[in-house]
């Protein structure tokens, strides 16, 4: 556990060097908002602003999916934590902590200010922030994996969101299903479902697809 911990603050630390990388999650979710916002005009923006956050978020999420592990497979550190004595399994979900905590925690830090500021209905900010607090770690185990099969590839940013944009489709109909109070806990109740079974599974499909990429 101690080196997996290592690699938390490793990662951690690499992410503050690249406080651009954050600032650009942070710019590109607030301008899709403020594009949707734009677009739908005044008369609807507030029913259809659980929609909007959501959305936004999923995609400004994705911006820095292609820094799992690509740095690693092109300086050889990858090979070295396939032969490390941490689990690889491990190892991956010390990285996908990781990239939730500098790219899953602003955007729930910046979601009640948009909220704000595209008329969330009353009472729809604690289902908002709770259905994103389960699914951005979704959204980041289910991007490390699309990450590893593509790794490698050309453009495999572009790659890495065509596989991931349709497996997050449910974590997106819950989580704006969240949004509204009138649903109750039962959307909740399946985003945290989602997140176990994601927990249990990514890691061990992730290593395998790193296993496979330095063969």
């Amino acid at each position: 556990m101690t080196g997996f911990f290592a690699i938390i603050l490793r990662e951690l630390r690499t992410g503050l060097r690249h406080l651009s990388d954050i600032s650009a999650v942070l710019a590109f979710f607030a301008l899709v908002a403020t594009l949707f916002a734009f677009g739908v005009g005044p008369r609807t923006l507030g029913d259809l602003a659980g929609g909007v956050l959501w959305t936004a978020a999923l995609l400004a999420a994705m911006l820095s999916l292609d820094r799992l592990f690509q740095p690693d497979h092109d300086d050889g550190g990858l090979v070295l934590l396939i032969l490390s004595p941490v689990p690889l399994e491990l190892v991956v979900l010390a990285k996908v902590i990781a990239h939730w905590l500098t790219a899953g925690v602003p955007i729930l830090v910046l979601a009640p200010l948009l909220g704000l500021a595209l008329q969330l209905p009353e009472g729809s900010l604690p289902g908002l922030l709770t259905g994103m607090a389960l699914g951005t770690p979704i959204l980041s185990l289910l991007g490390a994996l699309g990450a590893a099969l593509v790794l490698g590839a050309r453009r495999a940013g572009v790659l890495t969101a065509l596989l991931i944009l349709p497996l997050v489709i449910p974590v997106l109909i819950f989580g704006v299903a969240a949004t509204d109070p009138a649903n109750g806990a039962a959307p909740v109740l399946f985003l945290a479902a989602m997140l176990l079974g994601a927990l249990a599974l990514c890691p061990w499909a992730t290593a395998a697809a790193l296993r496979q990429s330095v063969l």
